[in-house]
C-alpha cells in the first residue's frame, strides 16, 4: 500500500522540475510568537506606532527570517517529508516587505540535481525558491542546496 504525504527522492526532482506550494497567511500571532521566541525585538516588529510612521507601507512588517521559516515549512510539506537529509547552504535576497495579514506561497524550480559523490544513494538538489505574496509580488528569493534520499534508500526505509 502506498504511503501518501511523503517527499520526492532526489532522482524525481530533475533540473527544470517546478512546483508551487499551498498558500499560508502570516498572522499577527505568527509575528508576535516569532519575535518573542527569537528575541528580535526590533521596533519595526514590536511598535505599531513606529511601524505606521516608518515601515514601508506603514504596516506590521514581518522579519525575513520568519518569512523564510514559513516558506521552508511549506516546501517541506510539499516535497521533502521523509526524503530531506540536510540543508547544506543557501543564498537569499529580500526583494520587498511582507506584512502581518499577507498570504504567501512558494514557487520552486530545481536548478541542480545530481548524485552525491560520497554516496550515490543520496543526491544533492538545489532549487530557486521564490516567496510570492497575494499580489503576485516576489518578496524573497533563496536558493537552498539540500542532501536528499535516493530511491534505493527510501525503499529500504519504508518497507
Amino acid at each position: 500500500m502506498e504511503t501518501v504525504g511523503l517527499g520526492r527522492c532526489w532522482e524525481d526532482m530533475p533540473v527544470g522540475f517546478k512546483f508551487k506550494t499551498v498558500g499560508r497567511t502570516i498572522t499577527e500571532t505568527d509575528l508576535v510568537n516569532f519575535v518573542g521566541n527569537t528575541g528580535m525585538v526590533e521596533v519595526l516588529f514590536t511598535d505599531t506606532l513606529y511601524a505606521k510612521q516608518h515601515a514601508p507601507g506603514g504596516g506590521r512588517i514581518v522579519p525575513g527570517a520568519l518569512l523564510f521559516s514559513i516558506a521552508e515549512g511549506l516546501t517541506i510539506q510539499a516535497t521533502l517529508q521523509g526524503t530531506g537529509l540536510a540543508f547544506i547552504q543557501m543564498e537569499m535576497e529580500v526583494k520587498g516587505p511582507t506584512f502581518a495579514g499577507d498570504t504567501i506561497h512558494v514557487e520552486v524550480e530545481v536548478i541542480e540535481s545530481r548524485p552525491s559523490s560520497k554516496d550515490p544513494r543520496r543526491g544533492l538538489v538545489r532549487t530557486r525558491n521564490q516567496i510570492v505574496n497575494q499580489k503576485g509580488e516576489t518578496v524573497i528569493i533563496y536558493t537552498p542546496l539540500r542532501l536528499m534520499v535516493g530511491r534505493a534508500l527510501l525503499k529500504s526505509h519504508w518497507e
